[in-house]
């Protein structure tokens, strides 16, 4: 008895693997986006490779679902290639290394995401801030924001020497 009702659910399910295979996709509703398509090779013979059928994308006056919502504002900022050195870091993207004393003034150790160190002094700029002072165990960074409903357009950073994981 149990042979035969597992031989009827396993034809059951062929019988409907094949009927999914036969049956033509379904067209998709109005105002949704278009499923990817893999298209099957022309001929066997050719060497050129097919070229790829992307997920298509109608807005029709909605927003773009893939763009964050957390990151807006950065878009006009980021649209060209980004520059070598201490110019092409935001303030986000360096840390306080160290300080040292020149010529009667403070100097600091920067480490930027790109793992090198930069000596900077009152007054170098960065992406989207300048350093406006160095003590002996902090700097404070000038940030130009550039948020279009943010009411102030700068704000001052605070980057210390030695973090502790509660300043974090």
């Amino acid at each position: 008895m149990r042979t035969m009702s597992l031989t009827i659910v396993g034809l059951t399910l062929i019988a409907r693997l094949a009927h999914a295979q036969a049956a033509p996709p379904a067209a998709p509703a109005a105002g949704t986006p278009a499923a990817p398509v893999a298209e099957a090779p022309a001929a066997e013979g050719k060497t050129d490779a097919a070229e790829p059928q992307g997920f298509a994308y109608h807005p029709e006056g909605r927003r773009d679902p893939f763009v964050s919502l957390l990151r807006r504002g950065l878009e006009s900022r980021n649209t060209g290639p980004k520059m070598a050195g201490l110019g092409g870091l935001g303030v986000s993207e360096v840390s306080l290394r160290g300080v040292l004393t020149s010529e009667g003034a403070f100097v600091g150790i920067l480490q930027g995401v790109d793992s090198k160190n930069y000596i900077v002094r009152v007054g170098d700029k960065l992406s989207d801030g300048t350093i406006r002072s160095i003590s002996k165990d902090s700097m404070v960074i000038l940030q130009q924001v550039n948020d279009p409903l943010s009411l102030e357009k700068q704000r001052e950073v605070r980057k210390l020497l030695r973090q502790t994981e509660e300043a974090k």
